[in-house]
């Protein structure tokens, strides 16, 4: 009778045990408000393990409620199943500790806008990366969603500067797929390289963009809006009609009204006049128009005013 050969299952990479971790297999997000949510749903929509922060546990079930409300988005216009939805949900933790990103190889920092300043402090940011620092393995990545802060200044006082990289998600932008990548004067190349491979597991097309305030992006969208509030000014036309050029005639998704709504006119302004200050350009002095919509507090989607007028649900009404 022939000798049965009995081999151990691991060989066959069938066992935890032994399995070779991949990259971008656990991504930590710090701030899980909009835009951080966005971002925690994308990661795991596209198979990875994503644990958030928040510095309560309020804020962390608000969290979830927004994520539930993408899946909800995508399970009406995108055919995404209730299946689906409970196996995405199942790949994201929320904690209120930075010790639960020891196991991460990818964090990015989204925390919100400050209450009461409403802009997101430098000093802030950097106690954040040295949190990150304090239980990351050096060969983490540390990222941030940046549009006009500098990354290089974020990093400036870290031991492992080489491993900090900026990023700008296009969150206001609904079906946007692109990913703006901006090194530091510290990035390494290898930090670089593999950032390009996060874009394209989440399946975003990328742009690598020099450190600068505004990037590609940022910059093309105020000067845009800052000319369509020109020209509601002069009277030459509609918020709706001049929206309705820019949708039906240039293929834009929502137009340059209902995007200033969903961003926010106050931070369009802040954002306006971070850009006036470090260029002294005229283009991006804030328009009367924008000005009055923040002295009104008619900020956009968020007060149910701006451009538009919307319902509960973030839906225009008139």
């Amino acid at each position: 009778m022939a000798k049965t050969t009995t081999e151990p299952i691991e060989r066959y990479g069938l066992s935890k045990r032994n399995r070779r971790k991949t990259l971008f297999s656990n991504i930590g997000v710090v701030g899980c408000g909009n835009e951080g949510s966005e971002i925690a749903t994308t990661a795991a929509i596209h198979g990875m393990e994503v644990v958030f922060l928040e510095p309560n546990q309020e804020k962390i079930a608000n969290a979830f409620s927004r994520i539930e409300s993408k899946l909800d988005e995508k399970i009406t216009n995108w055919g995404l199943t209730e299946n689906e939805k409970k196996i995405i949900l199942s790949r994201i933790t929320g904690t209120t500790s930075y010790v639960d990103f020891q196991h991460c190889d990818f964090v990015i920092e989204v925390i919100r806008y400050n209450d009461h300043t409403g802009e997101r402090q430098i000093n802030a940011r950097k106690e954040v990366f040295r949190q990150l620092e304090q239980v990351l393995e050096p060969t983490a990545i540390i990222a941030s969603n940046v549009a006009t802060v500098m990354m290089t200044e974020l990093a400036s006082e870290l031991k492992y500067q080489e491993r900090c990289i900026g990023m700008h998600f296009m969150i206001n932008i609904p079906g946007s797929q692109i990913l703006e990548i901006v090194p530091s004067l510290y990035t390494s190349q290898e930090t670089l390289e593999k950032v390009s491979k996060f874009a394209k597991l989440i399946n975003h097309e990328y742009i690598n963009v020099m450190e600068s305030s505004g990037l590609v992006s940022v910059r093309l969208f105020l000067t845009q809006l800052n000319e369509a509030c020109q020209i509601l000014m002069e009277g030459v036309s509609t918020v709706e009609d001049i929206d309705k050029v820019l949708t039906v005639g240039y293929g834009h998704s929502l137009g340059v009204f209902r995007t200033a709504d969903k961003m926010g006119i106050e931070k369009i302004v802040r954002l306006l006049n971070n850009l006036y200050d470090e260029y002294g350009n005229i283009k991006y002095k804030p328009s009367p128009v924008l000005l009055r919509k923040v002295r009104a507090k008619n900020y956009g989607v968020s007060t149910g005013k701006g451009f538009y007028v919307y319902d509960e649900s973030g839906n225009v009404v008139k």
